[in-house]
């Protein structure tokens, strides 16, 4: 998830406005990579649900990320050892429009195909 409003502050904040609480959900299971579908073959579907109504959704194949997922696999050990493995997060390639903001209470939902659906309900946590 990324924060419009730190990201619409100045497009170099990118980094700071992926990077808060509750940003960054996975689980509650994990398919690792020799189990996983072909990327071409994962289709990712992402809505939002306010109540009962379906509020936006879309959807996109990983087959369309501008590098294979081996190229970005491969860039990531250059520098790096993971003896115990690693969460490689490419993003969901899905934009909504800058009309649809998140409210407390909304489920955002997104399944990737042949590996399953990931559902969170949004909360809000006050300040610090």
């Amino acid at each position: 998830m990324t924060a419009r409003s730190i990201e619409g502050e100045n497009p170099l904040y990118l980094s700071q406005a992926k990077i808060y609480i509750g940003s960054t959900a996975i689980g509650p299971d994990i398919t690792p990579a020799w189990l996983a579908p072909a990327a071409n073959e994962m289709s990712i579907k992402a809505k939002i649900l306010r109540g009962s109504a379906l509020i936006w959704e879309a959807e996109t194949s990983l087959g369309a990320l501008n590098r294979t997922l081996e190229d970005l696999v491969n860039y990531v050990f250059r520098c790096q050892d993971f003896p115990h493995g690693l969460i490689l997060s490419t993003g969901t390639g899905i934009v909504p429009p800058m009309d649809i903001a998140l409210a407390a209470g909304d489920i955002v939902e997104i399944n990737v195909a042949g590996v399953g659906t990931l559902s969170n309900t949004v909360e809000v946590i006050p300040e610090r």
